[in-house]
């Protein structure tokens, strides 16, 4: 069966801009511990959330809760973005046409999928 380039609206390996492994070309370290920092958190959140339900809590404060974990899940987004930015992007933008091509594609659908 012939594999599509495409996956689930993803690129494949074959097409990342990022070399076949799908590793970031670097990780700012800040970056990483800020990011790691706030996904500690967020799970602290999700574990709050679950207790909520199980005690039936009122459903406008969970969803209130829940609006929060979603901030702070983009916020995480944004760090995660800006490494990409600065070392994968940047990396392949400048090894030439081909692979510049590539990020901007990945960037397009990234852009396309957090602005939903």
């Amino acid at each position: 069966m012939k594999r599509n380039n495409q996956i689930s609206g993803m690129a494949s390996s074959a097409n990342c801009a990022c070399g076949n492994e799908r590793k970031a070309v670097a990780v700012d370290p800040e970056i990483k511990a800020a990011t790691l920092r706030r996904l500690s958190r967020i799970a602290g959140q999700i574990r709050g959330l679950e207790k909520m339900v199980e005690q039936e809590r009122y459903c406008a404060d969970i969803l209130v809760q829940i609006s929060s974990v979603q901030e702070a899940l983009r916020g995480a987004s944004r760090h995660l973005l800006r490494n990409h930015l600065q070392h994968c992007a940047a990396d392949a933008i400048s090894r030439g046409p081909e692979s510049a091509n590539a990020m901007y594609d990945e960037l397009l659908d990234l852009v396309y999928r957090h602005s939903r």
